[in-house]
């Protein structure tokens, strides 16, 4: 006798994901096809100023829903995260300019979906980084470099300095207009001999770059003190 036998096959379970997208620092049009895409078929968009982040999804016509995940964000916010993720929801997180996590307070959201949601995939979108991109124009060799990120604005400073004065390496950090010239200032101190590159507003409109001793690169922003705003990334060559 014969008869037909009906199989049930089960389906693997879709590997829930999460990605650290990278997005322009300045140019908008410095984002990849992938990024685009990646951020049109996510469920949610975390951003560090959803008012940012839109005029970027704007620009590229992408309707996902965003919500914002900064510094100052409750505990309930990462729980609030991490219940998505457990619910299936493919997520994204960017920052207001360039790779999340990097000076950022995303590097904390990921040590806590890898305890959280160890089965959650969790993968790098690469592209704009202020860092890199300062570096590949500083004409230092760089095979070695250090990164400070954002200098403390008190304690620890001059110990920093003091550091960088004496590395071997290229140094390299980010600094804000309001501290800028005290940058300056201690870099003459302590490390007067240096090259300084320092990188501002980079890939938009008004972006410069000025090279010197700490004293010449002093007094050129001293000299043109309109200059003084933006966003600084410093670059100190090695001894």
């Amino acid at each position: 006798m014969e008869y037909n036998q009906t199989k049930t096959i089960s389906m693997p379970k879709a590997t829930t994901r999460f990605y650290v997208v990278a997005t322009p620092i300045g140019n908008m049009e410095d984002i990849t096809y992938r990024a685009v895409r990646i951020l049109g078929e996510v469920d949610l968009i975390l951003c560090e100023d959803t008012r940012v982040t839109r005029n970027l999804l704007e620009r590229y016509q992408i309707k996902t829903a965003t919500m914002s995940y900064h510094a100052q964000s409750k505990i309930s916010k990462a729980d609030k995260i991490i219940e998505l993720l457990n619910e299936g929801k493919n997520l994204a997180l960017v920052s207001d300019a360039g790779t999340p996590t990097i000076s950022d307070p995303g590097s904390l959201l990921i040590s806590q979906i890898k305890v959280a949601c160890p089965e959650v995939e969790i993968f790098a979108i690469p592209g704009p980084s202020a860092i890199i991109s300062a570096l590949s124009i500083s004409g230092l060799s760089v095979a070695e470099f250090t990164f400070l990120g954002f200098l403390p604005h008190k304690k620890g400073r001059e110990t920093l300095f003091k550091e960088i004065a004496a590395s071997d390496r290229v140094m390299s950090f980010y600094e804000s207009p309001h501290r800028i010239m005290k940058t300056f200032e201690s870099l003459k101190k302590f490390a007067p001999d240096k090259k300084v590159t320092v990188a501002r507003e980079l890939t938009k409109i008004f972006e410069q770059i000025v090279s010197g001793s700490p004293e010449e690169v002093e007094k050129y922003f001293i000299e043109n003190s309109d200059k003084v705003r933006g966003e600084f990334v410093v670059i100190v060559s090695a001894l």
